[in-house]
């Protein structure tokens, strides 16, 4: 799946974009003859077939892991490793506490289904919902921005990754920190609604089921009953959604990344496009390609983890 996934995409992006248009931006304009003679190198040549320039890079890919070159000659692999640690101290830390702040409401919203508290959090869900990202971390970044004007002194970091003066192991990590609060903060608040409303509406299907019943008059609470079987089977759903979502979650933070400065996947998969960058946009569907297959995987052992029917051989 990752190979075809990626040849495929090297083919429609070679069709269809062209790395010439980045060099009839500047001015004056260089003749097509001189546009093409500079993409020769970076394997972008217009004047060489299609089948001769899969092939090049893909002896480059295999024999060198060599990703290719941008237009202007940057390196693919370069951007790639540093983009995805970018994006995976932001994503991955949103997406975990998406997952478990979600699900914990759903949970609650089904006990207590129809109660005030049930009306109360489905109507925050909801509000959250319907927040476009850029608006929801506009209001972030002004809201921090007045709380630091208020307060004196920088409490809130609203832009970039971390700050280039910061030396040593633990500054650093405490300046990273600082830098993903409010990043991670937009994204939560995004990413939790809607594992809220799917697990309230997977547990309340399971939770008058009778093994559930069964559960209870062997002499279990409803909240034990709830968490030990009802909520398991509800769970499996639920397990397979994140371990799918994990493409998306690397390449989709693009507006929250453009709104806070950082430089992950998500800007990446934007800029590759929007350059006719062949080699990045091949780049770019490989990872996803490759972050598919192990979203499949574990979605498998999460069936098996919680599924009891379910047997590992």
């Amino acid at each position: 799946m990752i190979v075809v996934a990626t040849n495929v995409t090297f083919v429609l992006a070679s069709l269809f974009l062209d790395p010439r248009s980045n060099y009839r931006e500047t001015r004056p304009i260089p003749p097509e003859a001189q546009i093409d003679n500079a993409l020769a190198p970076y394997g972008l040549d217009p004047r060489t077939s299609l089948f001769s320039r899969w092939w090049d890079w893909l002896q480059g890919v295999v024999l060198h892991f060599d990703w290719g070159r941008s237009p202007t000659g940057g390196s693919v692999n370069a951007e790639i490793g540093y983009r995805v640690l970018v994006s995976g101290q932001l994503v991955l830390l949103a997406t975990v506490l998406s997952v478990v702040i979600g699900v914990g409401l759903g949970v609650v919203s089904a006990i207590r289904q129809y109660r005030p508290t049930d009306r109360i959090l489905q109507g925050v869900s909801i509000l959250f919902y319907n927040i476009p990202t850029a608006v929801l971390a506009l209001l972030l970044v002004f809201g921090a921005i007045k709380i630091n004007e208020a307060v004196g002194h920088r409490v809130f970091y609203v832009t970039d990754a971390s700050s280039p003066d910061v030396t040593g192991l633990m500054p650093t990590v405490v300046d990273r920190i600082e830098h993903l609060v409010l990043p991670t903060i937009s994204l939560t608040l995004l990413g939790y609604v809607g594992y809220h409303l799917t697990q309230r509406s997977l547990l309340l299907d399971t939770i008058d089921a009778d093994f559930v019943r069964t559960a209870r008059a062997t002499g279990l609470t409803q909240a034990q009953a709830v968490r030990r079987h009802a909520l398991r089977a509800a769970l499996i759903p639920t397990a397979t959604s994140v371990a799918f979502s994990i493409p998306a979650i690397f390449t989709g933070a693009v507006i929250t990344e453009s709104v806070f400065g950082w430089h992950g996947m998500g800007e990446y998969f934007s800029l590759t496009l929007s350059k006719n960058d062949v080699h990045g946009v091949v780049a770019v569907a490989a990872f996803g390609a490759l972050m598919t297959a192990i979203g499949a995987i574990l979605a498998d052992v999460a069936t098996a983890l919680l599924d009891p029917r379910v047997r590992l051989g």
